[in-house]
C-alpha cells in the first residue's frame, strides 16, 4: 500500500530534512516550501521549510491532512525553517488547526522562526497553536 501523505504530495515526505544551503536555513528556491514528517508516539512532528504561500500551500494542504488524519493525537509543527509565510500559508495552518479540532486532535507549535512567529503574534494566533495545560 502506497504511503497516503507521499501519495498525497510529493512535498511532503516522511522523515527526511530538507538539505541546507551553508546558512542551516535550507536550499531553496523563493516561493517553495517542503515539509517532512516523522511519528513520535501518538504525535506527528512535521517540520515545514522555505516559503508557505498560495502555490506551497496548496502544494502542501493534502499531504498535512493526511499526516494529521493518521496521527493519533496532532500533529506538533517545527516552522524554525520557515523563512516566509504570507496571508495563504496563514490559511493553511489555520486551516489545519481546524480539522484537528473536528478529529479531537491538536496541531501545536513546537518551534517557529522569526517570520511566523512575528506573523502569528501580531494576530494574535500563537494561543491557537499551544498545547492546552
Amino acid at each position: 500500500m502506497q504511503d497516503p501523505v507521499r501519495h498525497a504530495s510529493l512535498l511532503l515526505s516522511p522523515g527526511r530534512r530538507p538539505e541546507g544551503r551553508g546558512d542551516g536555513r535550507g536550499s531553496l528556491l523563493p516561493g517553495l516550501a517542503i515539509a517532512s514528517y516523522t511519528t513520535e508516539g501518538p504525535w506527528t512532528r512535521v517540520e515545514i521549510a522555505g516559503e508557505l504561500d498560495l502555490d506551497s500551500g496548496t502544494r502542501l494542504r493534502d499531504g498535512l491532512l493526511a499526516a494529521l488524519a493518521t496521527a493519533e493525537r496532532g500533529l506538533e509543527l517545527d516552522l524554525d525553517r520557515l523563512d516566509f509565510c504570507d496571508c495563504a500559508g496563514l490559511a493553511v495552518l489555520m486551516d489545519l488547526h481546524r480539522r484537528a479540532g473536528l478529529q479531537d486532535k491538536a496541531v501545536v507549535l513546537r518551534a517557529a522562526g522569526p517570520a511566523v512567529g512575528r506573523l502569528l503574534s501580531l494576530i494574535g494566533a500563537q494561543r491557537l497553536f499551544t498545547p492546552a495545560p
